[in-house]
């Protein structure tokens, strides 16, 4: 069991509101308070920091690098990357650029999750058709595995202008960005990231975790068929921790509910119930309650999947910031240690 799991804190800078008074803050006060929330995270030791990329209301950060970079001015030693870039609607060339560009102001901490992202607001803001979807991802999923290189590069697709012996700068000091390829459920994405050479990410956001166990082992197989070396698997969870599990599953309800029903409302699913949440509480992909019992989650799931990396997403809905950082610190000083301890015990039964 890998005891040395790294372990880091996701955000999309979800817009929340001032615990006191209930008001909704302003995109750029959140933006600042992610800023925040990376420093301490940071000064806490946690291995990672991401941010995801979003083009709508309830959602702050559409620019994941600036915020990274700003992070990166304030912090050490702590791994800055993406949850996710939305690689389908961006250019590959110019995301290379600005990656390697944090990289230089991180001293080499800069890091790309690149995914086709749950939502669509980007597609027709920088106007591409969603007909184009699948061809979108696959041909910039094939020019940024080529652009990683650092290499010169020669390609020729359908979905930008073709490349031949064409150097991108600036070079970073290390030689490579660790790129991961993040998936939400779909086995082509999984044998993608294979066959690249990404690090895979499992985005699981509703259910047993335990289900994702054939994606874990199709990866892995796929790995093997294209050649490639052994390579890491994250996961990536919603959750909240609070001292107590009664304050954790209370406090987070309210802002979960709203969220999930929200975005419920534009893809047709019904609203979430009490019973539903407290069933992802007990034995889904919500990470929700006290040190100990997330992290008893937490290394479930590591040894199920033989996990690398576990990722949890700690912003959630309109979760004041103040909330958020508590629950930083709780994950920092207690959660990770204890997943340790229990990962370096002796294997012990996992549950069904």
């Amino acid at each position: 069991m890998n005891a040395d799991l790294i372990f880091g804190l996701d955000t999309f800078g979800d817009v929340s509101i001032d615990e006191a008074t209930g008001a909704r803050l302003s995109q750029a006060q959140v933006i600042r308070n992610v800023v925040e929330e990376g420093v301490l995270a940071d000064q806490l030791g946690i291995d990672a920091f991401s941010v995801g990329e979003h083009h709508r209301a309830d959602f702050a950060i559409s620019a994941p690098e600036p915020v990274l970079a700003a992070i990166a001015s304030r912090t050490r030693t702590i791994r800055l990357g993406t949850a996710v870039t939305v690689l389908s609607s961006d250019d590959p060339v110019r995301v290379f650029e600005r990656f390697a560009t944090l990289d230089a102001i991180s001293s080499g901490r800069a890091e790309i999750t690149l995914g086709r992202g749950s939502f669509t607001e980007s597609f027709p803001l920088f106007g591409y058709n969603l007909q184009d979807y699948d061809r979108l991802f696959e041909e910039k999923a094939d020019l940024m595995a080529r652009l990683l290189t650092e290499d010169a590069v020669t390609w020729e697709g359908t979905v930008r202008a073709a490349l031949e012996a064409q150097h991108v700068y600036p070079k970073t000091e290390g030689g490579h960005i660790p790129t991961w390829l993040g998936v939400g459920g779909s086995p082509e994405s999984v044998v993608r990231a294979a066959q690249y050479g990404f690090p895979l990410v499992l985005a699981i956001i509703g259910g047993d975790p335990a289900r994702f166990a054939t994606y874990a082992d199709l990866y892995r197989r796929g790995l093997a068929h294209f050649g490639q070396v052994r390579l890491p698997l994250a996961a990536h969870s919603p959750g909240f921790i609070a001292e107590t599990d009664d304050e954790a599953h209370e406090v987070l309800w309210p802002h979960y509910r709203d969220v999930i029903t929200r975005i419920g409302r534009e893809r047709g699913w019904p609203p979430l119930t009490r019973d539903r949440y407290d069933a992802e509480v007990a034995a889904g992909a919500l990470y929700v309650g006290s040190p100990e019992t997330v992290a008893n989650k937490i290394a479930r799931t590591a040894r199920i999947l033989q996990l690398d990396r576990f990722d949890l997403k700690y912003s959630n809905g309109t979760l004041p910031h103040s909330r958020q950082m508590k629950a930083i610190e709780l994950f920092g000083r207690q959660v990770v240690p204890r997943v340790r301890e229990l990962l370096a015990a002796e294997p012990v039964a996992d549950a069904a």
